[in-house]
């Protein structure tokens, strides 16, 4: 998919029929995707949508599920109904705002002002915004536009027109021969040489690669977690990137996160290293 044609997602985790209207029109009026989730047990078995639940939970619980659904769609805003008992907002909220895979993700949540705990608690929770009902329902059109995090895809199409640096070279040259350690060092380095979007091109790189390094250490966990940090770098990209190919960088990946998924930690030992494979680029000549 190119970067220009990624949908933008609103997520919100409401089950009151008259806020999820209200949240799907005035959502999908300003163009985005709406997906409402009532309860736990949509997180535990997701219906649709690009989330894989099995090994997250094995890391932090049903929360772990909701890690791996946040990390896939990368919604440009998250929304909490504090009055909808059916999901463990308390414990989720700050779960998302301390993971490296979906901290960056923007959270309002709305409740009842009269509901001081529920305001401090989602407050202290790392919420971007606590708004009262009243005011959620009132100002809705321009709230999503305020908090809503969407790429300037135009922009980032654009600086991915420019040529690969040297120094992004060496770190894939590095990378192809498994040499994930130093294409780390390298990568991270041409990033930090690099001002513009297209950046983030070499951190989507690098955290791959950190993810195939564990995974040749035997370390399921970080693995799949590192797994789950890279979507937010990578997903945004368009299919060729500085000629990179990321389309199928994209689909190796995940061939690998599926593969090691279903082996689970207790035989990572069988996992088939031929899967990781090299990245493909091409040159400007």
């Amino acid at each position: 998919m190119s970067a220009d044609k990624r949908p933008a997602w609103v997520v919100a985790f409401v089950a009151n029929l008259m806020f999820t209207t209200r949240i799907e029109s005035v959502a999908q009026d300003q163009g985005f995707q709406v997906k409402l989730i009532e309860s736990l047990e949509q997180i535990a078995s997701p219906e649709d949508g690009p989330g894989q639940s099995g090994f997250a939970e094995r890391l932090s619980g049903p929360g772990g599920a909701l890690l791996d659904l946040l990390s896939a769609w990368h919604p440009a805003l998250v929304i909490f109904d504090l009055e909808n008992s059916g999901i463990p907002w308390r414990e989720w909220l700050p779960l998302i705002k301390s993971s490296p895979a979906t901290r960056r993700l923007k959270v309002i949540c709305f409740g009842s002002h009269m509901d001081v705990d529920s305001m401090q608690a989602a407050k202290s929770g790392g919420a971007d915004a606590v708004l009262a009902r009243s005011r959620f329902v009132k100002d809705l059109p321009e709230i999503i536009p305020k908090y809503a995090q969407v790429p300037d895809y135009a922009v980032l199409e654009q600086t991915c027109n420019l040529p690969l640096p040297q120094l992004a070279l060496d770190g894939l040259e590095l990378f192809n021969r498994g040499q994930y350690f130093e294409a780390h060092e390298v990568l991270e380095e041409a990033w930090n040489q690099d001002e513009t979007p297209g950046r983030e091109l070499y951190r989507g790189i690098l955290q791959i690669g950190v993810a195939y390094l564990q995974i040749e250490r035997g370390n399921y966990n970080g693995a799949m977690k590192i797994f789950l940090r890279a979507r937010q770098w990578l997903d945004p990209l368009p299919d060729v990137c500085r000629g990179v190919d990321i389309a199928t960088l994209r689909r190796d990946a995940a061939q690998v996160y599926a593969s090691l998924q279903s082996l689970g930690p207790e035989r990572i030992e069988e996992f088939d290293h031929e899967l990781l494979k090299s990245i493909m680029y091409q040159v400007e000549s």
